[in-house]
């Protein structure tokens, strides 16, 4: 599962985590603070420790792509696609933990203990849901449609780095990451990137395509979106990153920025050889 669904909102889970596990560290500084009258309260503790492990990840994340965040450096505060370096901030929350405790004697006790009860949920609830999930997923065995009608198979894909972005005309972060998804398509000829659209007509993608993004390349329809059913795929968008071999390596769901773009295409192609240029598909 890539996402925590609270009605009709979807969040990432590795946010919906993240977050389980600081309102869980705060539950149990509660529950010290309320066993121990005139104890110190470690909850201040515990919240600078995740502001800082956060800033901390996000400014080690933001140095190591540096380039195309001076393009637009707006973007830096923009953490919606969860764009940190997790070691890093958690390296940091720990160190700025350890010097705030050597203030509060009383405290270091019930920090520890909440701090770790925070990274049990972060960590243990990680490894259940990628236990849960199916191991090396093969690319699906489905047929696809270009706008012409022509039947694909999607496997047919198979051979060299492949990147497949589920996404519906009618969904705005799917608008706002396709300018980054097609520099990174021109940047990058030795991974293929196909923009699977879920649901829609060859004329409503049409009709946006030829207002919004005409130079989209390998634009192909899923109309009855067996592409989600079958990589348990519940909101839009949502991009696949397959090796060569059509074994599916990382998935993001939400918006990404270029950035956040740019690492995961790097963390592919670090798996294998570069594979020789194809041609793109024809839509």
């Amino acid at each position: 599962m890539d996402a925590f669904h609270i009605g009709p909102l979807a969040v990432p889970m590795q946010v919906a985590l993240m977050l389980a596990g600081v309102l869980v560290a705060q539950a149990v500084a509660a529950a010290f603070k309320l066993k121990s009258a005139g104890a110190i309260d470690p909850a201040p503790i515990l919240f600078n420790m995740a502001v800082a492990g956060v800033i901390a990840g996000r400014l080690v994340f933001v140095l190591r792509h540096r380039d195309l965040y001076l393009a637009a450096p707006w973007s830096v505060v923009d953490l919606r696609d969860g764009g940190l370096d997790a070691l890093s901030g958690l390296a940091t929350a720990f160190v700025v933990g350890a010097e705030l405790a050597k203030r509060a004697r009383q405290a270091r006790r019930p920090l520890a203990i909440a701090a770790l009860a925070g990274c049990l949920v972060f960590f243990g609830g990680g490894a259940l849901n990628r236990a849960l999930a199916p191991a090396h997923a093969p690319l699906p065995d489905i047929a696809v449609r270009r706008l012409d009608g022509a039947a694909v198979p999607l496997r047919a894909l198979i051979g060299r780095p492949l990147v497949v972005n589920l996404w519906a005309s009618w969904c705005p972060p799917c608008r706002r990451e396709m300018p980054a998804l097609r520099a990174a398509q021109l940047a990058h000829p030795e991974v293929t990137f196909v923009f699977l659209n879920q649901g829609e007509s060859a004329a409503t993608v049409e009709h946006y395509l030829g207002a919004n993004a005409p130079t989209m390349a390998n634009v192909l329809l899923d109309p009855a979106k067996q592409a989600s059913a079958r990589t348990a795929t519940s909101a839009y968008p949502t991009t696949l990153f397959y090796d060569a071999g059509g074994t599916l390596r990382e998935r993001h769901m939400g918006e990404l920025s270029t950035a956040t773009l740019e690492d995961r295409i790097e963390r592919l192609r670090g798996r294998e050889p570069r594979s020789p240029v194809a041609p793109a598909l024809s839509n």
